[in-house]
């Protein structure tokens, strides 16, 4: 078996959610509605047009702009972690009171304000650890 070539790619951000986790990314650019654009029963993505549709976050890290739509989007990713689905860690860009509440609530390490663009330096499938206690995120390219 061959090996493949990897290097680490560190960011520092402020953290909105403390812990530390580690996943496989999965990187969009657009927002995410909660209510009526996640399926909280497995975590897939199901909002119409979104260009991740289908897939889903549960135990990966969440790269995304931030919350769009009602305040009911603490609600839906509320129940992705009752339902043990939630995402291991989220990295966002835009902070709103949805996005953080959000966050709390799914209790998954959350992140913002890196001090380099995430969606220029994270891709989908990268090797991604969240320590948002330290502020830090650990990006391993493929």
């Amino acid at each position: 078996m061959s090996e493949v070539a990897t290097h680490t790619i560190a960011l520092h951000g402020r953290r909105v959610v403390g812990g530390c986790a580690a996943g496989e990314a999965l990187v969009t650019r657009q927002t995410i509605s909660g209510w009526g654009g996640i399926d909280e029963r497995d975590g897939t993505i199901i909002e119409r047009r979104h260009e991740l549709r289908g897939q889903s976050f549960s135990g990966r890290v969440l790269v995304f702009p931030g919350a769009k739509g009602s305040s009911g989007w603490s609600a839906y990713f509320h129940m992705t972690r009752l339902n043990g689905v939630a995402p291991a860690a989220m990295i966002f860009t835009r902070m709103t009171t949805k996005v953080a509440l959000g966050a709390v609530v799914t209790r998954a390490p959350a992140i913002t304000d890196l001090d380099q663009d995430p969606f220029a330096v994270i891709a989908t499938g990268d090797w991604v650890l969240v320590d948002a206690d330290r502020g830090v995120v650990e990006v391993t390219k493929r």
